[in-house]
């Protein structure tokens, strides 16, 4: 069974950083997509960022330009590097797995954002 743990949020002012970190376990091979999802209150679960075993990535059109995605293969680590914080990034982020053959889609359990001065 594949196991997503979070690390990395908090309480930031606006315009400062966070650097979110998830890691697999329970898997032996590279998963083929691995990302980033928030959920702010009220509001539906949205994509932020989602990068492939092959490198390629996909940006919410709302964080182009201030978050960057990246991702360590041989560890199944997933990064995500926050900067420029609006209030409005106020959110749970999600960390997802995703792979083909085997087939599964893994949600880890949540890391809490605040952008609040």
């Amino acid at each position: 069974q594949v196991r997503l743990v979070e690390s990395g949020g908090g309480l930031v002012q606006p315009g400062g950083s966070l650097r979110l970190s998830c890691t697999a376990s329970g898997v032996f091979f590279s998963i083929n997509r691995m990302g980033w999802y928030r959920q702010a209150p009220e509001k539906e679960r949205e994509l932020v960022a989602e990068i492939t075993r092959a490198g390629n990535i996909n940006l919410a059109d709302f964080v182009k330009g201030r978050f960057t995605i990246s991702r360590d293969n041989l560890q199944n680590t997933v990064y995500l590097q926050m900067n420029n914080l609006k209030p409005e990034d106020t959110a749970v982020y999600y960390c997802n797995a995703e792979n083909h053959l085997p087939s599964f889609r893994s949600w880890g359990q949540g890391t809490q954002v605040t952008v609040s001065s």
